[in-house]
């Protein structure tokens, strides 16, 4: 069997992985075994924290939502309740959003949340 040397495509696919590891800690930036299984673990974490971020950044919001909601007097889950009996459709990044920077527009939005559920 002729010898097989790696050559270009090893020497390549090594730079990448070496590329990528740019900036790890001590050897897994520098050796490519280490830096590899470091390389792959990295990848794997970023795959499932982009899900996790997702999940995250919900309970972030309803957590502002509900603590602008209490200084209005009510839950977080009868103002999302009294927005669907008004007909108004605002998602909760964008609901967050405006108790934060518009607390005089969070307040209309409450108070008709609140006309809907006395009805």
């Amino acid at each position: 069997m002729p010898r097989v040397k790696g050559g270009y495509t090893t020497r390549q696919r090594r730079k990448k992985v070496l590329k990528l590891a740019k900036g790890y800690f001590g050897s897994k930036h520098v050796l490519y075994r280490t830096a590899h299984e470091q390389v792959m673990h990295s990848l794997r974490y970023s795959y499932a924290h982009r899900r996790t971020l997702k999940r995250e950044m919900r309970k972030l919001w309803i957590a502002r939502i509900n603590a602008a909601s209490r200084a209005h007097g009510m839950s977080y889950s009868q103002l999302m309740h009294g927005l669907k009996l008004a007909g108004i459709t605002v998602n909760r990044k964008m609901l967050s959003e405006i108790a934060i920077h518009d607390p005089k527009g969070f307040k209309t939005i409450v108070e008709k949340a609140q006309k809907a559920l006395a009805k």
